[in-house]
């Protein structure tokens, strides 16, 4: 699962750290460039509630191969696009075929772990999101200032290949899946059941905002760090997002509290933490800068963790298409709010998108503050926590 969650997010934002340059070579506005990490999230959002019932009715061991494996080749592909149009529509193909591993991976570990270990479990899986992300927008960063970004795109591909074979060969066997029937109606009927539940409105809504807000500080932290005072090149502003790394600590240090203090307190917590980050961002030193990316980027993946467990643990058997509307909600949230920070940026620079940003985590922690309250679920058949859900 670590390394499935690796393989989504190295090939998905590979872009981000490359926009400035996407933007100089195809000739198009900041706005535009971040459309080839919007298009890709974008797909992957609309595939996700069709993705997660093919994980009902054909397992979720098949959709995750399958979407990994068909993700390798369009990665390849997208190294030889002839123009931005083209890049932009097998950067769409690439979201829509990724799509099968997240709807189905949430799903697999709140069936296949042990109920007290699931935090751990999501934690784990969602460090290897951020370890990939961190990847594949370095390597990319750095092979585009060597070489081209399409030899960077090229060599992303072909790791790719290797992280779904091994992702083929060392997946354990599903034990606890069973099918369930699949119709139009029985979809629409557990995805209005899910909605009438105001914790998981709130925590999609939470989904939306944190990581619309999170996608648009690293979409257009490049053109900054680009421009005085700081003026770096290509590979220092691939290296920031090393930064991604603090974030695999902090998913699986959140995991471990989530299981020993519960999601009511960690969850805004974290959201505080980012909020904190993105203001020491307006700094004009860059080692200030550097420490809050730093801090919003520990406080976002904490909250990420927190709150994509809760969402299984409310929805029951309904947990694949819970995860599938918490993940649509989270890629929409990137697409939308990604695309529409660049207007902030455009218009009003870094303090633009700081004061953007700062409204979208607002709500979130405001919506986290209410969830203090959320009435428990029942409990299951099994003995749980009395903080799990």
């Amino acid at each position: 699962m670590f390394v499935g969650g690796f393989a989504t997010f190295s090939t998905l934002y590979a872009p981000q750290s490359i926009l400035p340059r996407l933007s100089a070579d195809f000739a198009v506005a900041p706005t535009s460039a971040s459309l080839s990490v919007a298009a890709g999230t974008a797909a992957l959002a609309v595939m996700l509630i069709p993705a997660s019932v093919l994980s009902d009715r054909y397992g979720r061991e098949r959709v995750m191969k399958t979407a990994l494996v068909l993700a390798a080749i369009v990665a390849l592909a997208s190294a030889f696009a002839a123009d931005f149009g083209q890049l932009l529509v097998l950067r769409m193909m690439l979201g829509a075929v990724l799509a099968g591993l997240p709807a189905a991976a949430m799903a697999y570990v709140g069936e296949e772990v042990a109920p007290a270990a699931q935090g751990r479990a999501m934690g784990l899986l969602i460090a290897g999101n951020s370890l990939g992300g961190m990847s594949g927008r370095f390597l990319v960063a750095t092979l585009t200032d060597w070489t081209s970004w399409r030899v960077a795109l090229a060599v992303l591909g072909v790791l790719a290949v290797v992280a779904a074979a091994s992702f083929c060969y060392a997946l354990p066997r599903s034990r606890q899946f069973r099918r369930r029937a699949v119709s139009i109606g029985a979809v629409a009927s557990d995805a209005a059941a899910l909605f009438a539940d105001r914790g998981q409105r709130s925590l999609f809504a939470i989904a939306f905002l944190m990581m619309g807000a999170f996608t648009s500080l690293y979409n257009y932290l490049g053109f900054r760090l680009h421009l005085p005072p700081f003026s770096l090149g290509q590979t220092a502003v691939g290296a920031v997002f090393l930064l991604y790394f603090v974030g695999t600590l902090s998913s699986a240090w959140t995991g471990r509290l989530v299981d020993r203090v519960g999601r009511r307190k960690v969850l805004w917590w974290m959201i505080v933490a980012t909020v904190a980050g993105l203001a020491v961002t307006l700094s004009d030193h860059l080692v200030p800068v550097i420490l809050g990316v730093a801090g919003l980027t520990f406080g976002y993946f904490g909250a990420h963790t927190a709150a994509s467990g809760w969402v299984g643990r409310r929805a029951g058997e309904r947990r694949a298409l819970g995860a599938a509307l918490y993940l649509c909600s989270y890629y929409l949230g990137a697409s939308v709010i990604g695309t529409l920070s660049g207007l902030a940026w455009e218009h009003g620079a870094w303090p633009g998108v700081v004061i953007a940003l700062a409204g979208a985590m607002s709500l979130a922690l405001a919506a986290a503050w209410q969830l203090r309250k959320l009435q428990p679920i029942a409990a299951p058949a099994q003995p749980v926590s009395n903080t799990a859900s």
